[in-house]
């Protein structure tokens, strides 16, 4: 099975609608429904969006559209087709503030704010750390933000806070990858989570996948269970105020949501983490005043508390072994204070 591209100028066709992706079936493909055809190729959506698209007239194959249960067959050319232009996607520079750690001619560490978009994508598609890494990087003319040989080396949440290095050159991207995937770099999270965690350290294993249920979260599977992808997250307390915990957490690998699906998975939601039930009041007493004092935790750090504290590797061109550390972000270092004063005041 192959993807084709399209050019960049798309065709509008004569029924107003424009071809987003295409993809091709080889000739030893086999009698294969449509939609599990595509969620077989693309893992970023779901059978059930799938469905609906088919249903309102938008996959096609070989130009004419088809229902979900249409069986593709070798060489059949199929096509999503929406009303409206494929989102351009060139990486534009955009003028905006980088905290810089460290630079020179192979690698940039830089200590990434809340709230930031990582790469360009649906919703998100300027105002990223790629565009300002574009523009800082401007008068550079070895560097182009737009090929995929250099720029990003890992990724942190759009509300996770804190360091991440950027390859500069494509032999400084392919080294700093493969440090990545051998898991020698070394990573260090702090994050804050609900409950009094019984065990002063621990280890969590469990694969990563889609949840099934809610596309948006990743779930934990058992390891042996071939379902996602294995993880190993290992985490140590730092603090406890009662109610919540501060914890560490080292990264064997580096999964989607790891820490924020790994924590929920042993009973511990990363406070005020949205998307995994954090922002509810899970831990606790029931009063007025304590409710108005979740609330304006809640205020304060309006996002799931996680900073990616120190980050550590093997320089691409010197060999040297470099380790950075970081200051907790303002807003979830004024959270942990507070807890610090509440807890301190009911002694």
């Amino acid at each position: 099975m192959t993807e084709k591209g399209i050019d960049d100028l798309e065709l509008e066709l004569e029924d107003g609608l424009y071809e987003h992706w295409r993809l091709v079936a080889d000739k030893g493909q086999q009698l294969l429904r449509v939609d599990k055809f595509i969620i077989n190729l693309l893992h970023d959506t779901s059978r059930n969006r799938i469905q609906m698209a088919a249903d309102a007239g938008c996959i096609h194959a070989n130009g004419k559209p088809v229902k979900s249960n249409y069986r593709v067959k070798p060489g059949d050319v199929i096509t999503l087709m929406l009303d409206r232009p494929k989102h351009d996607t060139t990486i534009i520079a955009e003028e905006i503030p980088l905290d810089i750690v460290f630079e020179d001619s192979e690698v940039i560490v830089l200590n990434k704010p809340a709230g930031l978009v990582v790469h360009p994508g649906c919703g998100n598609y300027t105002g990223t750390l790629v565009n300002a890494l574009a523009w800082h990087l401007r008068d550079n003319p070895d560097y182009d933000p737009n090929d995929p040989t250099v720029g990003l080396v890992h990724r942190i949440d759009k509300d996770t806070s804190g360091l991440l290095v950027i390859a500069k050159t494509p032999d400084a991207k392919t080294k700093l990858c493969a440090q990545f995937f051998n898991k020698t770099t070394r990573r260090k999270y702090n994050a804050l989570v609900w409950g009094n965690v019984q065990e002063d350290s621990g280890r969590i294993e469990g694969n990563i996948g889609r949840n099934p249920k809610d596309r948006l979260q990743m779930a934990v599977f058992p390891p042996d269970s071939e379902i996602g992808k294995p993880a190993v997250t290992h985490y140590r307390v730092l603090e406890r105020f009662g109610y919540v915990t501060l914890v560490e957490c080292v990264l064997e690998t580096g999964r989607t949501h790891q820490i924020r699906a790994h924590m929920k998975h042993i009973g511990h939601p990363l406070f005020a983490d949205e998307r995994y039930g954090g922002d509810q009041i899970l831990w606790g007493t029931k009063s007025s005043t304590y409710n108005s004092f979740i609330h304006n935790c809640m205020t304060l750090c309006p996002r799931q508390a996680l900073h990616a504290k120190t980050l550590g590797f093997c320089h691409p061109k010197t060999g040297e072994e470099m380790d950075f550390n970081s200051e907790i972000a303002p807003d979830m270092a004024a959270l942990i204070e507070k807890w610090r004063t509440y807890i301190a005041g009911i002694k």
